[in-house]
């Protein structure tokens, strides 16, 4: 079984992000840069999955900029088999990536998927569920646990009640969730080796897929700060400054 594996380059989330002074985008001049977490659980997942006799090949892709080759050598270090990278410099929203997806699934033929519920830049939480839709697959969501079986899957995901379990017949789609797994350490000689696993690329032009952006960030700006907290000596002030002032109640 082929399990495809999609990976996204983002600020490291130990990183403060900053907005330009223009305000058009955050500044990612000399700022370090990793794979997406929930990406990382993704391409876990899908190692362990091999590791259990599940999978036989596990192929990670991503799209982007040149330097995506760096989280890819990633994904390949953890365990993957080997990588593709789409690349280009154009702006990707969620709807072109789902299509570039879309095309690498089609050509790859995976029986499994598996992305990131969402990524820590955009927070979108689109790509995947338009993935599956584009190729008309059944998708498994904000997965806690990855249960596979030769034509099935069984995905316990989180809702807001608590867990649903789904079964899902294969070729299907799972975006992984915190809870699916802690990545392991990769460790020195795994680094390395990384460095001779094939590493492919290709352009959306060679997809056929376009990714001229439908949308346009207008402005981009830092969230307005907090003004400092007060104490109240009872409950009853309480209630009055959320009456009076705060005009809540």
């Amino acid at each position: 079984m082929k399990v495809l594996v999609a990976v996204k380059r983002v600020v490291d989330y130990n990183v403060k992000v900053r907005v330009k002074a223009d305000g058009t985008d955050v500044d990612v001049a000399n700022v370090k840069m990793s794979m997406n977490p929930f990406d990382e659980i993704a391409v876990e997942e899908a190692v362990r999955l091999k590791e259990a006799g599940k999978a036989s090949e596990i192929v990670v892709v991503s799209m982007g900029v040149k330097q995506c080759e760096e989280t890819l050598r990633t994904a390949l270090a953890m365990g993957a088999d080997r990588a593709l990278l789409v690349e280009t410099d154009a702006e990707l929203q969620p709807l072109a990536v789902a299509k570039l997806l879309k095309a690498v699934a089609e050509k790859e033929q995976p029986q499994l998927v598996i992305v990131g519920k969402q990524a820590i830049d955009d927070d979108a939480n689109q790509t995947g569920q338009m993935t599956a839709a584009l190729l008309g697959w059944p998708q498994g969501t904000f997965a806690s646990k990855v249960d596979l079986a030769a034509e099935t899957a069984d995905i316990t995901r989180e809702i807001d009640g608590g867990l649903e379990t789904v079964k899902l017949r294969l070729p299907a789609l799972v975006t992984a969730d915190l809870r699916l797994n802690e990545p392991r350490f990769i460790k020195l000689p795994n680094i390395m080796a990384a460095k001779k696993k094939p590493l492919d690329k290709t352009t959306p032009a060679d997809l056929g897929v376009d990714v001229t952006p439908r949308l346009k960030t207008l402005k981009v700006a830092e969230p307005a700060k907090r003004s400092a907290g007060i104490k109240v000596a009872n409950a009853a002030e309480l209630v009055a400054k959320l009456k009076n002032e705060a005009k809540v109640l």
